[in-house]
């Protein structure tokens, strides 16, 4: 089977060349280097030398992004080796050792074909499998290699970024990644057509290649490896800010449908208080306010979860019931408790003490319909 390691390159300098060595001395490969746009008489030299070493340069004449870099790279070796089991890609930095290419190579031949008595080890170090085995292949996998960012000497912007990106991944998608930024990662075949597919052309698109694993249900293995950063990590082309936009926007539809779901609720809330304050209800103005206010927000919020954010695929009756069902435990909830710290501070207006209650409640109803209703 077939395991290309895959290293995309903006103007890179001698550790590209460098790493190449080592791939070849660990016997590992082939190697596909994917020249993104680098100036031709600066870095022309560079790339020559890569073609020279036994690799495949792919070149592209503008700088079209790392992301549309890999996709140019699966592209072609799934159309070039028919018996791929998959990609490793790497950096061109030096930030990633052969050792570690190495293991994380090794776990994707395991997450793939499993472990057999006809897969041996040869000296270099290479794992050889079965052309037989494919037919086990138990499909999609991502493998991760892990950096330790609780390590002293890391650049600030690095520690903080990938905490940042892991815990905001933890909350709006219930995936635990240490490492969401590595370039170093093992993708089998069938994942590697979907990404195809994947929106995303610069640093971005391996945001959504993760998120993407939590939609498809697709395995994460991740490896730990050697946390290597040469000089402040001067030599990489992540803009902390442009790049950070980029890859968080990915996340702002989670956020929107739910805020202006909430600014509706809360106006229509206060407008039914407003009317229904002086009229005598038997269950209570606040929890009339609520209900009708409820029932118009609901509306909207299933419909954008539904086509927008979650982007529902299967039975839209059956994802509407289990919504109505969340919805209306919510609303009881909201309303109970509103009406409960209404009566504690009689002072505070009624939408004030709503505010907070509905913020906790919307913590709830996100993981609800992320797990169960848009499942």
């Amino acid at each position: 089977m077939t395991i290309p390691i895959i290293i995309p390159a903006y103007e890179p300098d001698e550790k590209l060349l460098g790493l190449i060595d080592e791939l070849n001395n660990a016997g590992l490969g082939p190697v596909i280097v994917v020249n993104d746009g680098s100036d031709k008489a600066r870095f022309g030299q560079i790339f020559e030398g890569a073609s020279e070493k036994g690799a495949t340069v792919l070149t592209h004449a503008v700088n079209m992004g790392k992301g549309r870099a890999l996709k140019t790279s699966f592209n072609y070796c799934l159309n070039t080796y028919e018996d791929l089991l998959g990609v490793i890609t790497a950096d061109s930095d030096g930030q990633h050792t052969t050792e570690d290419i190495e293991k994380c190579k090794k776990a994707l031949i395991e997450a793939c074909v499993g472990k057999s008595d006809n897969a041996t080890t040869s000296d270099v170090g290479s794992t050889l499998v079965a052309v037989d085995e494919v037919d086990s292949c138990q499909g999609e996998t991502l493998v991760l290699g892990c950096r330790n960012f609780n390590e002293s000497g890391i650049p600030a912007r690095s520690v903080f970024g990938n905490k940042t990106t892991s815990r905001v991944m933890k909350l709006l998608l219930g995936l635990s990644i240490s490492d969401t930024q590595t370039g170093l990662r093992g993708i089998s075949v069938p994942f590697m057509k979907y990404l195809l597919t994947e929106k995303g052309e610069r640093f971005e698109f391996e945001t959504n290649m993760l998120i993407a694993t939590k939609e498809l249900g697709i395995k994460i293995v991740e490896v730990p490896i050697k946390t290597i950063y040469l000089e402040e990590n001067k030599s990489s082309h992540f803009n902390p800010i442009l790049d950070s936009i980029r890859i968080y926007a990915v996340f702002v539809k989670f956020l929107f449908s739910s805020l202006s779901s909430s600014i509706v609720d809360i106006v229509m809330f206060s407008i039914f208080c407003s009317m229904f304050r002086n009229v005598p209800v038997a269950i209570g103005y606040v929890m009339l306010a609520t209900i009708l206010a409820r029932v118009i927000s609901a509306i909207y919020n299933f419909l954008i979860n539904y086509k927008v954010v979650f982007k529902g695929k299967g039975s839209k009756s059956q994802a509407a019931i289990k919504y109505f069902v969340l919805a209306v435990c919510i609303m009881l909830l909201s309303g109970g408790l509103v009406t409960f710290f209404t009566g504690l501070l009689p002072m505070v207006p009624e939408f004030v003490v709503k505010i907070p209650v509905d913020c906790v409640l919307f913590l709830l109803s996100f993981v609800v319909q992320r797990e169960i209703v848009y499942k």
